[in-house]
């Protein structure tokens, strides 16, 4: 489960993944949700379960082959809609969510799934982002010899 692997790996950058997904994915469902009543207007999304095997992957790599100084990133793997660029930017190529009802002006929209799929990703980069606060507080106050 990735919230597993988030919390055990001790990994500033798994945190960080985390959260670069849930804010791509953010925009994308924000644009599902601006483009509600747009006919002909396919819902696009990525998918959290492939993400959560390639930062599994990553993690356990990581954690498999020794490091060498200085060189601390994770092993990523690209998706078919996740990559990363040469600078670290992480790219989508969100695929058309085809479980929703296709309606009479041909847009597939489903609010309640969307609004749905909004609050879980919100948490998602919540509890990230509050472990990402919870490792550099432990890394200041051993910088700073405080408790």
């Amino acid at each position: 489960m990735i919230a597993q692997d988030i919390a055990n790996s001790g990994s500033i950058q798994t945190l960080e993944m985390a959260m670069r997904f849930s804010a791509r994915r953010q925009e994308i469902l924000a644009h599902n949700i601006a483009n509600l009543s747009t006919p002909n207007f396919e819902q696009k999304d990525l998918s959290v379960s492939d993400f959560q095997a390639a930062l599994s992957e990553a993690v356990q790599k990581k954690y498999e082959r020794p490091t060498s100084p200085g060189n601390d990133s994770l092993p990523w793997r690209d998706t078919d809609e996740i990559s990363l660029s040469r600078s670290g930017r992480m790219l989508a190529e969100p695929k058309a969510d085809s479980g929703n009802v296709l309606f009479h002006d041909r847009n597939n929209r489903d609010v309640e799934r969307l609004m749905q799929d909004v609050a879980e990703n919100v948490g998602m980069f919540r509890l990230a982002s509050d472990l990402l606060r919870s490792r550099f507080d432990l890394l200041r106050a051993a910088i700073t010899e405080r408790p």
